[in-house]
């Protein structure tokens, strides 16, 4: 077949001649392949991770994860880390041996001095396991053999976009795929009636920073890969229902004719991301009957209600997200991503974290302990933490009654639980003013490795070629915290 006329051809075809003319050499690097890499072609899932089949690289430990992402940086100093030495040195300057130079944000960077301030919460030790735990949190404080706390994490990133981005995505820089859609990749769908990524959204009281799409995008994975966006209303995901006058033996129909034109341009074009558009069209129409059932929680007995609190009925709330959750775990959902906003305490702390702390406590502990009661909890990882922690001084003037804290990467607080981590650990140790991790540091490539080293992924293994570099959510570092694993 030769062009004809001035018709530009598409660079994506191939004609016969050039077919013929590559054929020699293709073969030529298939053997060379074969002799350089002998299990080439054996189907090893470890050689062939970049493209991945839809199954672990070995025996996973979590089969889902639930993510409780705390947007905004709750402070470790009023939840998780206990410092009584703030009490006793209450207004003395943080020693500039401690902040070791630290950068600051512009909060704080033009500051005379960093007076500490102790936390407003009162600390108590919890369960068998004599966790640390403040009052903010009187429910979770429950669950406290039930989670493991890392004290010790640790991110570069010092202001919320660039910190944000890079625990969803593994980059400050946007563009890159989330973890939801590294793990969609990886794994598959294991519902073929509903996304194996859905994001939800709640907002509190406190400080807001923004969230975008870009913090569920697929970035350069396949479209079918990103997060869906589930809202509450009536309306959980927009333009998915038919217009009035449309059956579903009309939509049926026009699908059809919409895919055999979308299957004769793939062939034309060869360009995969079509595929990619049939799948998520006939996704969308599947979508039309189960979104709605598993958004329905008419039906959950009075005694979920109770442990979830009242909230869990009123859409778009916090409990009513995490209630969500679970039964979109029970549904084959791979990754339910929560963000609930308002964490950005800079200023009137006490009143603000302790209103925060308290649109999620009792949800965030009647999720553990539903799923442990459904025999879920042991293969489902739950995660709760925001992007960076506080710091230990009072940002502005110093007044015990009304202080802020500023962004603190250095050292800080998350919690997990299930799917295959210890319970009942306290993991990782910070300096006696809380400022700098001196045991266990904890990084987020780290934090990520772990995460999918328990959905039976290798991160080093499970990469994608774009742009002429292969990438991984972990980029080039990341080592499983293996003393977490059972």
């Amino acid at each position: 077949m030769e062009e004809h006329g001035n018709k530009e051809e598409n660079p994506l075809k191939v004609n016969r001649r050039h077919f013929f003319s590559q054929l020699s050499v293709g073969i030529g690097s298939l053997a060379l392949g074969s002799l350089l890499i002998p299990d080439l072609f054996k189907g090893d899932v470890k050689q062939l991770a970049s493209q991945p089949l839809g199954i672990p690289h070995f025996a996973p430990k979590a089969k889902r994860i639930i993510y409780l992402f705390q947007a905004g940086g709750p402070s470790q100093l009023e939840s998780f880390d206990y410092k009584p030495t703030l009490q006793k040195r209450m207004g003395e300057d943080l020693p500039d041996s401690v902040r070791g130079g630290q950068r600051l944000t512009g909060m704080t960077s033009g500051q005379d001095s960093f007076p500490l301030m102790p936390s407003a919460a009162k600390f108590h030790q919890y369960g068998e396991s004599g966790k640390w735990i403040s009052d903010y949190f009187p429910h979770i404080a429950k669950i406290a053999d039930e989670i493991t706390v890392i004290r010790s994490m640790q991110t570069e990133a010092i202001n919320h976009d660039p910190a944000i981005t890079f625990f969803q995505t593994g980059s400050q820089i946007s563009g890159r795929p989330s973890m939801g859609s590294w793990l969609s990749y990886g794994l598959g769908n294991e519902n073929k009636n509903l996304p194996s990524f859905v994001v939800l959204t709640s907002r509190g009281k406190g400080n807001s920073q923004g969230l975008y799409s870009k913090l569920w995008s697929s970035g350069f994975l396949d479209s079918k890969h990103q997060g869906v966006l589930l809202r509450s209303g009536k309306d959980p995901v927009l333009y998915l229902n038919d217009p009035e006058g449309i059956s579903r033996s009309d939509k049926r129909h026009l699908l059809d004719h919409v895919s055999s034109l979308n299957k004769l341009h793939h062939v034309e074009t060869g360009d995969d991301e079509i595929e990619s558009r049939i799948a998520q069209y006939e996704m969308a129409y599947r979508m039309q009957m189960s979104v709605p059932n598993v958004m329905d929680i008419s039906k959950e007995p009075e005694s979920i209600i109770k442990m979830y609190g009242e909230d869990c009925q009123v859409p778009g709330t916090y409990a009513a997200n995490a209630l969500q959750a679970r039964r979109l775990a029970e549904n084959g959902v791979r990754f339910i991503q929560l963000y609930h906003q308002g964490w950005d305490q800079h200023g009137n702390l006490p009143n603000e974290m302790a209103g925060q702390a308290k649109d999620v406590d009792r949800a965030s502990a009647a999720l553990v302990l539903d799923l442990k009661q459904r025999g879920m909890l042991e293969d489902t990882l739950v995660v709760w933490g925001g992007e960076f922690g506080r710091t230990n001084f009072c940002q502005g003037h110093f007044n015990p009654e009304s202080y802020g804290r500023d962004h603190h990467p250095r050292a800080f607080s998350i919690w997990m639980a299930g799917g295959g981590i210890k319970p009942g650990l306290t993991y990782g140790k910070t300096d006696e003013f809380g400022y700098n991790v001196i045991e266990n540091p904890v990084h987020i490539n780290d934090f990520h490795a772990t995460m999918m080293h328990v959905m039976g992924l290798d991160h080093e293994q499970l990469v994608y070629k774009h742009q002429g570099r292969r990438f991984r959510l972990t980029d080039v570092a990341g080592n499983v915290v293996k003393d977490l694993l059972i």
